[in-house]
C-alpha cells in the first residue's frame, strides 16, 4: 500500500441502464475509497441509458459524469473512462452490483510488481448458468493452450491496472462485452504481468444485455484475433503442422497405393501448410516490428 500513497486512483464505472444498482455501488465505492490513504477519482461512463442512470450518477458529488449520446458497447465506455482519467492506476468495474466494490482497495494492494490485478471470480451468478458457464470454460480454456498462460477468469469485469500501459492499446479493444477478455490476452501476450486475485460475485441487479450465443461467438473470435494480432504463430504454426503433417502421411499412403503417382490432394495438403507457414512467419515479423 506503500507504493500507492502518493499515486491517484481512477475507478470507471460503465454503465447503461442501471438504474436498480447504481446507486448503491457508488454509495458503497465511496465509503470505501473514504479509507484509503492515496487520492481517488470515480467516473461513471453513462453509455447511452434510457432510464435514471444519469441522473442517479449525477447526485453523487464525488462523481464526474461522462454521457455518450447514445449506446456505444461497454468497451467504448470503458475506453472514454479511461482516456479522462487523471489518475496513475485504473480500476474498472461494473454498476450492475455484481462485484464488490469494497475489495478495490485489495486490488490496488495486489498490483505491486505486477501490471494488472484480475478480479477472479469465485462462481458464477449470470443468467443462463447453463450456456454460460460452460460456455466460458471452453473460452478459457481455449485462451490458456493459445496463450500458454494460466488464466482463472479470462472476462472478469473488474480489475485494476496500471493506466500508462494499457493507453497504447485502447484503439485495439472492441466495444462490446469481449473489451475484458482481449484486454486480458492483450497484457499476457505482450508480457506484461498479470496476478489474479478471489472475489465474490453476486447475482445481477435489473437486465443483461449479454446475448448468450452473439457474444459467446464474439469471445471466441476475440480470442482468435488476439492471439493472431499479437503471437500469430500461436495460431498459424498448429495449423500449418497439421496440414504438412497430414500431407506427408498422405503422400507415403500414395507411394505405396500408387506406384510413386502423387494426387492432387497430397500436393493441395503440402502446399496449404507451406503457405499457411509463411503467412505466419511474415505476420509474426510485422508483429515484431510495429509493437503496440
Amino acid at each position: 500500500m506503500e507504493e500507492y500513497k502518493n499515486m491517484k486512483i481512477s475507478v470507471v464505472i460503465p454503465a447503461f441502464n442501471e438504474e436498480s444498482a447504481l446507486g448503491e455501488d457508488l454509495q458503497t465505492t465511496i465509503s470505501t475509497l473514504r479509507d484509503v490513504p492515496y487520492p481517488w477519482e470515480i467516473i461513471v461512463v453513462d453509455d447511452g441509458s434510457t432510464d435514471h442512470t444519469a441522473e442517479i450518477a449525477s447526485s453523487f458529488p464525488e462523481v464526474k459524469l461522462i454521457r455518450h449520446p447514445y449506446n456505444m458497447g461497454g468497451g467504448r465506455a470503458r475506453n472514454t473512462g479511461i482516456r479522462a482519467a487523471s489518475g496513475d492506476i485504473v480500476v474498472v468495474t461494473d454498476g450492475d452490483g455484481t462485484y464488490p466494490v469494497q475489495d478495490i482497495p485489495r486490488l490496488v494492494e495486489e498490483l505491486e510488481g505486477c501490471d494488472m490485478v484480475v478480479g477472479a471470480r469465485i462462481r458464477e451468478a449470470g443468467t443462463l448458468k447453463f450456456l454460460r458457464v460452460p460456455a466460458k470454460f471452453f473460452i478459457r480454456k481455449l485462451a490458456e493452450f493459445i496463450s500458454g498462460s494460466r488464466i482463472p477468469d479470462l472476462n472478469s469485469g473488474m480489475r485494476a491496472f496500471k493506466r500508462e500501459v494499457i493507453l497504447p492499446y485502447l484503439h485495439m479493444l472492441p466495444h462490446g462485452h469481449s473489451w475484458v477478455s482481449t484486454v486480458t490476452l492483450t497484457f499476457l501476450t505482450n508480457g506484461h504481468p498479470v496476478k489474479y486475485l478471489p472475489i465474490d460475485y453476486y447475482p445481477r441487479k435489473g437486465k443483461s444485455t449479454f446475448h448468450p450465443v452473439r457474444d459467446t461467438g464474439n469471445y471466441v473470435m476475440t480470442v482468435f484475433r488476439t492471439i493472431t494480432w499479437f503471437s500469430p504463430l500461436k495460431v498459424f504454426l498448429p495449423l500449418a503442422t497439421i496440414l504438412i503433417l497430414t500431407g506427408f502421411g498422405k503422400l507415403i499412403a500414395d507411394v505405396v497405393r500408387y506406384n510413386w503417382r502423387v494426387t492432387s490432394s497430397t500436393v493441395i495438403l503440402l502446399l496449404g501448410g507451406l503457405q499457411i507457414l509463411m503467412l505466419g512467419l511474415m505476420a509474426d515479423m510485422i508483429t515484431k516490428r510495429s509493437g503496440p
